[in-house]
Order: structure tokens, then sequence, then C-alpha cells
């Protein structure tokens, strides 16, 4: 049994000094700086540049047809083409956020800034997922400071209230009882003080053993200055915990010399120290082009103590932006509380990269009294070897779930179609569906990530094939009735004897999915897989599938790829081919779960060791249209298939119905 330990602090924050209205500038100014009122008036341009823009595009929008016929398939070609959008209205929005010293956070295209597609409002409305959380309108990004209580679960996230693109950042604030289904609340926090004026950012929230909660978060401040902010619940006593109250003596942290005014953020869960008395956060920064994790001591969250050195730091991985730091269990399938430690654990340290936009993690042994963690493997240490997600998965958070003892993954999942399509929606960015993170105790070096059981409530309607054959140059279409709300489970395999007549001259020893050219390259064992949100001719399809490669060492490596390169006829969309290698261990069939749901793809590969997450944007293979496919476009070898395929219903997210309590 593995030995945890665990200690109860001694104090009560709730009781602590009372609130008192926060000025809106700081207790030492006599006056508002000339720099807070350059900053409104920036602002102020930005959002009229902003509203005149999207006025005119708008504009555009208004002339389109009303009479559009419905996108199904076979009366796409005749349904109305829109007035595409005007090149002088296309002029690159500015990037607020990277000024601001953040990540950029729409996708922006790499030349030919002026191609468009011209985007129907039917195919615009498809685009909208079914049952992954997202606004009813507007932009979001990242998730913020999950958290379990009184029989709801809690999610907020970085929001947009204005527009479909980055800028204001508030909290929004969703609650749910079973992780799918999710009520909107009012916002929890707003810009509306110095030391948050210019965005209340990313934050975690640690649940106390006394039942207290803290949400500590970055403010960003009005003269552009990232500093660390304390709030907490006004009554503990309301289950949708609807007023937050901002610490009357915040900032509680500011960039420590060394550290740039804009590289410090996103402070995580805290945990106890190894004697029981203290709690400890981590935040993320840079020095030069080396990633640090920075901790800091503290007894109240009001007053902190920057331990020396750095708890971790990786040269050449630029900005760490929300860093995770839990404990995962090398002998139990239950997630672990943030503060549990001890033998029989190994800890996670991820970190989001701003340099290249990808979460990264490693598995490791954390070292409490020297405030050291050691990756297990150097080599495939945070920033340079394994990554949560290899398709479009960015600025994560985990929280444990007292209420079913596991740890819960989120992850923001952006849009790659052009930052005007967003504003035509009206909408931008989803969030994962909430993943259960356990340790592979099969191969020690990994995570595993699987979707919460919950989301298999929206299965019905099972459709299943077993042992189909699949020759070389195979393509089998599967008769599905909701082609765009799928839970797909395949398994397949491969003669043995594929193996043994295996010559290194026809391995292709170099295979890496992001440079293969995609699925429609064959080689001797590969690719095989599936096709989703295809059309019937394959001029759209989204292929998910793994290729087997022999290395000059004479061992066989599998590699796990999703191929965006055909997945839409829009030019004005990222199209790509994302993946990376999977271990497969002796005697196991080659496995993958993807969960459709319109413009999202989630992909697992053996029971969650890779994980792909693909954002396409079909305009052929839409509602009746789709298809999907089994393929073998191997040259040589022979695959044995079997699928379950449920049509998969819609989540039911609305406004909660205060006006009923």
């Amino acid at each position: 049994m593995a030995a945890y330990s665990f200690t109860r602090p001694h104090y009560d924050l709730e009781n602590a000094a009372s609130y008192t209205p926060i000025p809106d500038q700081p207790a030492s100014a006599s006056s508002t700086p000339a720099g807070h009122w350059r900053s409104k008036k920036l602002l102020a341009g930005i959002l009229f540049s902003s509203v005149f823009l999207l006025s005119l595009i708008l504009l555009f929008v208004n002339q389109q047809s009303e009479s559009q016929t419905e996108v199904n398939g076979t009366n796409q070609e005749k349904s109305s083409t829109p007035k595409p959008i005007s090149p002088a209205a296309r002029t690159a929005l500015p990037s607020r956020g990277v000024s601001q010293g953040v990540s950029e956070k729409t996708f922006r295209l790499a030349s030919g800034e002026n191609v468009t597609y011209t985007w129907t409002n039917a195919i615009l409305s498809w685009q909208r997922t079914a049952y992954h959380f997202q606004p009813e309108h507007n932009w979001m990004n990242d998730p913020n400071g999950p958290l379990f209580h009184k029989g709801w679960y809690h999610l907020f996230y970085q929001y947009n209230p204005d527009s479909a693109v980055w800028g204001n950042i508030t909290w929004g604030h969703a609650v749910s009882k079973d992780l799918i289904h999710w009520l909107y609340l009012p916002f929890a926090m707003v810009p509306d003080h110095w030391y948050d004026i210019n965005g209340v950012w990313t934050g975690s929230a640690t649940s106390l053993p006394d039942g207290q909660i803290v949400m500590l978060y970055t403010g960003d401040t009005y003269d552009v200055v990232q500093v660390q902010c304390l709030a907490y619940p006004a009554n503990l006593s309301d289950p949708l915990l609807l007023d937050w109250v901002k610490y009357s003596g915040n900032p509680v942290l500011v960039p420590p010399p060394g550290i740039g005014a804009k590289d410090f953020r996103d402070p995580t869960t805290a945990w106890l120290s190894p004697d029981g008395d203290k709690w400890r956060i981590t935040i993320g920064s840079k020095v030069n082009t080396t990633g640090i994790s920075l901790v800091y001591e503290t007894v109240d969250f009001k007053t902190y103590d920057m331990l020396d050195g750095y708890m971790h730091a990786v040269p050449g991985t630029g900005m760490w932006e929300c860093v995770d730091f839990y404990p995962v269990s090398m002998s139990e399938v239950n997630g672990l509380d943030t503060s549990v430690s001890g033998s029989g654990v190994k800890h996670v340290l991820k970190a989001s990269l701003d340099d290249d936009k990808n979460d990264y993690y490693a598995l490791g042994v954390y070292d409490p009294i020297e405030n050291k963690w050691i990756p297990d493997d150097p080599n495939l240490d945070v920033g340079i070897g394994l990554r949560y997600d290899y398709g479009k998965y960015y600025a994560s958070k985990t929280f444990y779930d007292q209420k079913k003892q596991r740890r819960i993954l989120w992850g923001w999942i952006r849009e790659t179609d052009s930052e005007y399509a967003d504003i035509l929606k009206g909408w931008a960015s989803v969030q994962s569906i909430p993943r259960a993170v356990t340790f592979d105790q099969k191969t020690g070096s990994n995570i595993l990530q699987w979707p919460v059981s919950e989301v298999e409530e929206l299965r019905s309607d099972i459709v299943e094939f077993d042992n189909v054959k699949l020759g070389p140059g195979s393509l089998v279409p599967l008769k599905v009735d909701t082609p765009s709300q799928l839970d797909i489970v395949a398994s397949f395999e491969i003669d043995e004897d594929a193996f043994e007549g295996t010559v290194e001259a026809e391995a292709d020893a170099g295979y890496s999915c992001p440079t293969s050219g995609g699925a429609a390259n064959r080689g001797t064992l590969g690719p095989f897989g599936v096709i989703i949100l295809g059309d019937k001719t394959l001029s759209e399809g989204t292929s998910i599938y793994f290729y087997v490669t022999k290395g000059a060492n004479g061992k066989f490596e599998t590699h796990f790829c999703a191929d965006e390169l055909r997945s839409s006829l829009a030019p004005d969309v990222d199209k790509v081919v994302y993946g990376s290698k999977v271990p497969i261990l002796h005697g196991e069939k080659y496995s993958l779960r993807s969960l459709v749901d319109h413009s999202i793809v989630e992909s697992f590969a053996q029971g969650g060791r890779t994980v792909i997450t693909s954002r396409v944007y079909p305009t052929r293979a839409v509602d009746g249209a789709a298809r999907v496919y089994l393929f073998n476009n191997a040259t040589k070898v022979s695959v044995t298939a079997s699928v379950k395929l449920w049509n998969m219903g819609s989540a039911d997210i609305r406004t909660f119905p205060l006006n009923e309590l």
C-alpha cells in the first residue's frame, strides 16, 4: 500500500480580516498615473476599431440571402452562396495579447491574408459543437479554477463578454452535476481594479481541508504588469458560489527581481509543505530562453516567501504558462489530492509553452525538502518530451474530484479557421471533454488520459462491425445515422506474418506524422485506421490512423496520426498532420477511440497513451452528407478491424434558471 501524508492547516481563512472596498488605483498613488489614462485610451481605440470592423463585417453578412438551402449533402451545391467578405474588411486585427505578454490566441494565416471561403450561415452554424462545453456567444480560452463543491462541478474560464476575439478578459462561470450538461452562471470576476484592469487572467482553486476555498489568479495591471491576486467565495454555504470577493490587499505577489513584468503568471493549485503547516504554489516564468517554475510558500495565502532556486528549469523551452503540478499513484487507479506525497507516487510537471503553443508534461520525483522535481527521463523532460495532446489543445488545468476520487484534466481547444469566420459565427473556441488522468502502470513511462465516464451517457443506437478484413488499399464505408456526433471505438490486428517478412529497407524508419504527407502516403505496415467527416467522394475527410515502422535496430515502432490535409475545402483554415509515437506492448491490438462532435475530433490511442485533438471545418461532409470509412492504405499487409459506433446525443448547456431558486 502506498504511504501518503496529509496534514490540515491551523487557520481559518473565512474568518480572516474583513473585506473592504478596493480603490481603483494603488494605495500609494495620490492621483491616477498618466500611464493608466494612456492604457484606457489605447483600450478605447482598440475597442472602437474592433466595433467598426465588426459592424462592417455584419453589414456584409446581413446582405446574404436569407433563403439559403439547408446543407444536407445532396443539395449542398444548390445552396445559395453569400457574398465574400470585402478585402478591405479583412485587414488583420491587432493582437493585444502578445503586446500584453500572453500567447497569440488566434489562428492567423502565414500568408495570403486575403484568401477566403464564402462561408454560409448553415455551415458556420454546423461547426458549433453539440456536447463540448462552450459559451453561447463570444470568445473563450483557458479553463480556470475547476472544483467540486456541495454537489456541483464548477468551471471558470477566460471569456470576452464583448466579442468573438481575445480581450477584456473576464471569468465566465458554469456549473454541472455530471461534467457534461452545464448551466451558465453570472460572471465570477471582472476586470475592475487597478491590479486586473487589463484582464482577470488564468488561475487555480485550492480546496482546504476545513472546507475553505481560495482562488489565486493572475491580474494584468493598469501598466501591464503581471501580478498574482487572491479571491474567495463570499458565501461558502452557497453551492453555486455566485459571489466572489477580491482580497483587499491585492496583489499578493509581484514579479521578483530578475523576472520580466510580462513573464510571471498562472499560479497553480496549492499543496502542503512537508510539515503540513504551510502551503506551496508554483508559477511559470522564464530567464532568457530557459523555462522555469518558481515556488512560493504561504500560511494564509496573503503573504508569501519565495523558496530558493527553481523547482525545475529546462533550457531552450521559453516561457512556461499554465504550469500544473500534481501526484499520480503508481499502483492505484484512483486520482490523488494535490497534497499527497510519499512512496508509491510520481509527480507530473506540466507547462504550456508560449513559444509553440503546446502542453508538455513529464513524470518525475519531487523532493519537498530540497524543493526540487527531477524527471525520470531527462530525454523526456518538460518541453522536450511528452505532450498531453498532439493536436489543438492548450492551457490545460487539472483538479482533484473528491466526489469520485479522480484527477480531471480540462483543456482549451482553439479555433483554426480565420478570425473573420469567428466573428461571423459570433463565437470562438471550446473546452475539451474532461479527461480522467492516471499513471500507465503497464509502460511506467507515461500517463493515460481517457474521457470521463459520464460522456457515455450520451451514447445511443450502437452499430458494430466485427472482423472486417482490410486488404492492402482497402476502403470500406460504415453506415451510421448521425456521422457528425459519434463515439467510435476501433481495434486493428496485423497478420503476424507481415512482421516476419518486413526488412529494414522497407521500414521507413524516419517516419514522422507531421512530415509524412498524411494517410495518402503508403508503406509496408501502414497507414490503417478510420476516416471521419468524409464526403461521398472523399474530397473531404479526416483520417485517424496507425503507421508501423521498423528501425535499423530491428525494433518496430507505431505512430498514431490525425491527417487534416483533406479535412476541408476552405482555404482559410489550418490543415496539417498531427501525431507522435505510441507504445504498443506485446499482445496488444492497435486501438483507438474518437469522439466526433461536428468541428472537433478528440482521438485516444491505446487507452489514452497518445491523444490528438483535431479542429476541422468540412464544407461538404456535414450533416447527412458526412461519411465514416475504415481504410488500410498499406502496400503489403492485411488488417482485421472491429468497430463499435454510438450515435451521441447533445448536452444540455443553457443559462441557470436563477429566478427559480
